[in-house]
């Protein structure tokens, strides 16, 4: 019963995620609007929410920036975003620690090395909004080195994979807010930061999930 409704909330996430993406590239506000803020809901659906409170704390701040970031030009939004984005991210380092995970430097230098080169840049070039992009640029980066265990010592690989891709789905976001000024770059950038951080969240949720 547990697996089935697993299995069910991913189909509905990675539905919503599709149709988000699909939204994303044609450039359509309206069906973003539509399918977006169901993406993270649909995850939390494969939840208990007497094990996973935590949990769903995060995911419940995720929905919040998902619908803030709908339109991802737009600063004040994306700064809001940004801080509800903190706020999961918290919670995800939380549950890590909670399960022994534990930085390790090999895993950090890259991870704070590409923090800092995001912050400089956006410092020099954004700003306006540097210094929530930054705050919340750490929070990430604590959060991908706790989930980079290799493997062979405990780790899961589904951490693993989901800490990288969401690391990448942000960075992109500086990319594209930074360097590309043409629409269908633009448009294609965000379709591709949107397949990332649905991929992510996913294999994040589950990984994280409790045992039961």
């Amino acid at each position: 019963m547990v697996v089935g409704r697993v299995r069910r909330a991913r189909a509905a996430a990675l539905v919503a995620g599709a149709v988000t993406v699909v939204g994303a590239w044609t450039g359509s506000m309206p069906v973003q609007r539509m399918a977006k803020p169901l993406i993270v809901p649909a995850l939390a659906s494969g939840l208990d929410p007497t094990r996973d409170r935590v949990l769903l704390a995060g995911l419940a701040a995720a929905t919040v920036g998902d619908v803030l970031l709908i339109d991802p030009d737009d600063d004040s939004a994306l700064e809001w975003g940004a801080r509800a984005f903190a706020v999961m991210q918290g919670s995800y380092t939380y549950l890590l620690f909670r399960r022994g995970a534990r930085p390790a430097l090999i895993d950090a230098i890259p991870r704070y090395a590409g923090w800092a080169a995001a912050a400089t840049l956006l410092a020099r070039r954004q700003p306006a909004v540097a210094s929530t992009l930054i705050a919340y640029g750490a929070v990430l980066a604590t959060t991908s080195t706790l989930s980079a265990r290799p493997v062979s010592r405990g780790g899961d690989r589904r951490l693993m994979i989901g800490g990288a891709l969401f690391t990448a789905s942000d960075a992109l976001i500086v990319f594209r807010r930074l360097f590309l000024t043409e629409d269908r770059q633009r448009r294609t950038a965000e379709a591709i930061i949107l397949s990332t951080y649905v991929a992510a969240q996913v294999l994040l949720v589950e990984a994280l999930r409790s045992r039961q």
